[in-house]
């Protein structure tokens, strides 16, 4: 009996049998103490020192890439649409139907493009910069109060990374600021831009990696309706959102975990082939490859793809059918007269195959068949 008298003076309340508790009820007022200490007691454990050398890495990567892109961007012309994030480098932009504009615009219309920079590729997200990992709540009337750096950034930061305040500057992501601290680059020769083009790209992919094991240790929040990035272990309450068809709750974030994609938009652009035509048509488009922009830009350059991209950027593939038929590049590609016959008559006696597959199947079998000859 002193137990439960005990309890129930912390304000659990029984009801029923004493025996049994069908509800409780917790005054979360004095619960709140206990609370705040165990979360100074968390904070207590950050930073993780194992993952301190992974933030130095991610910071350095970062730097490395915008440097990187900034120089090429130089030699090779990038396009942007007018009317929505798209990209494509190239001296003309393409002719595919992707264009979904402003709101009042008809959607799958043609780009309009116009002269693109470093933010086109690197898409900037920012986030407010905290005092500590586990401080309050930032609320609707202090948004002003905080910092706004990159995501990146704060997430190295909070992760304990050792860097100079000149990374903190969310200015060093812009063009202007990363162009200007570039050195002069008239004179640099094919073999310097596929240097600066390889590190670019293994730059790209530390980056990506590192941030990737940050977000296993460090929690950060993304706007399930919005690119609103957090990062702390729980979303503020500045009424920021920008999706009108939510209103009704004031502009507040709906908060979910973030991924890699959320702090380092990957920001995907059509690539052309050699065997594509000089400007991408929109009737071939499934035929096309879509890469990272960054990958894209140092693969122009002269730098190795890694083999994990090649199912993205579709190296072998085909023109289109069309065209493949009229470019002859089946022609002596498989010689499908040496196919068993039959292998291919015990295919089509197979019971879950109809009479309406068998006769597609022989149809199939003979176009090939005139293709390859």
């Amino acid at each position: 009996m002193e137990g439960l008298r005990k309890m129930a003076g912390l304000g659990l309340v029984f009801s029923g049998h004493p025996r049994r508790l069908y509800g409780t009820k917790v005054d979360l007022r004095k619960l709140r103490p206990m609370i705040l200490k165990r979360i100074e007691k968390r904070a207590q454990g950050y930073p993780v020192r194992a993952m301190v050398p992974v933030a130095n890495e991610v910071l350095q990567a970062r730097n490395v890439i915008i440097h990187g892109v900034s120089t090429l961007l130089n030699f090779f012309p990038l396009m942007a649409c007018k009317f929505c994030p798209e990209v494509y480098l190239g001296e003309q932009g393409h002719l595919i139907q992707t264009c979904w504009g402003y709101k009042h615009r008809a959607k799958n219309r043609v780009h309009e493009w116009i002269k693109g920079g470093l933010d086109d590729i690197l898409v900037p997200v920012e986030s407010f910069h905290l005092n500590n990992m586990f401080q309050n709540v930032i609320k609707h009337n202090e948004r002003f109060d905080f910092d706004r750096i990159p995501a990146v950034v704060e997430l190295c930061w909070q992760a304990g990374a050792d860097f100079h305040d000149e990374n903190l500057n969310s200015s060093s992501w812009n063009s202007e600021a990363a162009s200007g601290s570039v050195p002069a680059t008239e004179h640099l020769l094919p073999d310097d831009l596929a240097s600066i083009a390889s590190k670019t790209l293994t730059a790209w992919n530390t980056l990506r990696s590192g941030v990737q094991k940050l977000l296993l240790v460090y929690p950060v929040k993304v706007c399930k309706y919005c690119s609103e990035v957090h990062v702390g272990p729980s979303g503020h309450t500045a009424r920021l959102c920008g999706v009108f068809k939510y209103e009704s709750w004031k502009g507040a974030h709906f908060w979910m975990k973030a991924n890699v994609d959320n702090l380092v938009p990957p920001k995907i652009v059509w690539r052309r082939r050699p065997q594509d035509p000089p400007i991408l048509v929109n009737e071939r488009k499934e035929y096309y490859g879509r890469v990272p922009a960054v990958l894209d830009l140092c693969s122009k350059a002269g730098a190795i793809v890694p083999a994990k991209y090649n199912c993205m950027m579709k190296l072998n593939g085909l023109a289109g059918w069309s065209q493949a038929l009229s470019q002859g590049q089946f022609r002596g590609k498989f010689d499908l007269s040496l196919f068993p016959a039959a292998i291919f008559c015990i295919i089509l006696r197979l019971p879950g195959i109809s009479d309406y597959g068998s006769i597609c199947l022989l149809s199939c079998y003979n176009l090939l068949l005139h293709v390859a000859s």
